[in-house]
């Protein structure tokens, strides 16, 4: 697995993604690798409607199944971000800061699938999945189970490339555009220098698996080291880090001996479960940022 990038094809013909597969098939000599499907829904906190509970904005919680794993996003606007907190004691590790009991943007990997809905039934907690308005039977039987789904294919180009396209699908039917997902393999991480975090390398090759076709509406869905940064911090992986640090200092060691020396797969990469993880977290970001979710 590798660096990914991701894009929205806002405004595609009904053909769109029969057109995409021709151009990946024919022109860049891709194979089909099988289905491409993701499961989404998002839920919206009721504790406001507690008697005599003060809740200045509720908190919102958006999942996609992935796999074997789903991938949850908590968002609660009353907290700060793990930004602001580091920036009001400036010049201390962040090891040694005083965290809050959570940050603005909570990101959870679980598994399995239907955990999550189990455990909030099991709880009673005070969450509700956000159903679109249907006005059939059929549908409204659709609408209990994902609110909407992304529906595509998987093709590997060379051996360097994997490109995934899907029609974005809502649970009455409708198709609110298309995304495609580009994955670099021979890279697990890359350090974009644009500012928005986009790479150019993924980039021309979203762009070279389109159709030509007039005025097409394609957005690129990027986030900034930073932003990364604040997602994927993980307490109990930071605390690690800092009791591992503690006893290396302590033992005093003054030789490296064989590989100990070399850098190795860090935590966040793109490599395994931690692409899957970047990936919906990306995929979450654009449908909600174009008020889908």
């Amino acid at each position: 697995m590798g660096f990914t990038g991701l894009a929205r094809w806002i405004n595609p013909p009904t053909s769109g993604l029969e057109l995409i597969t021709e151009n990946i098939m024919r022109n860049h000599h891709g194979q089909s690798k099988g289905r491409w499907t993701l499961g989404v829904r998002s839920y919206r906190s009721t504790i406001g409607s507690i008697p005599g509970l003060s809740v200045h904005a509720e908190r919102s919680m958006c999942t996609l199944t992935m796999n074997d794993h789903v991938f949850v996003l908590l968002e609660d606007p009353a907290a700060p971000s793990r930004a602001d907190v580091l920036a009001a004691v400036p010049n201390t590790a962040s090891t040694q800061v005083t965290h809050p009991p959570h940050y603005r943007t909570t990101f959870l990997t679980l598994r399995p699938p239907g955990a999550l809905e189990q455990l909030l039934s099991q709880l009673k907690a005070h969450w509700i999945p956000v159903r679109q308005s249907t006005s059939t039977s059929s549908q409204r039987g659709q609408a209990s189970s994902q609110q909407l789904t992304v529906e595509g294919h998987v093709f590997a180009i060379g051996n360097d490339w994997l490109v995934r396209v899907g029609n974005v699908i809502l649970a009455g039917g409708a198709v609110k555009g298309m995304l495609l997902e580009a994955e670099y393999l021979p890279l697990p991480v890359l350090h974009s220098q644009a500012a928005d975090g986009t790479s150019e390398l993924l980039s021309n090759l979203l762009l070279s698996v389109l159709p030509n076709i007039r005025d097409a509406k394609t957005v690129a869905v990027a986030v900034s080291d930073s932003q990364w940064e604040e997602v994927l911090w993980d307490r109990e992986e930071e605390e690690r880090l800092s009791r591992e640090k503690t006893v290396e200092e302590a033992q005093d060691e003054i030789f490296v001996v064989g590989e100990e020396g070399l850098p190795g797969k860090q935590r966040g990469d793109w490599v395994g479960v931690d692409r899957d993880r970047r990936s919906a977290f990306l995929i979450i970001g654009a449908l909600r940022s174009e008020g889908i979710l």
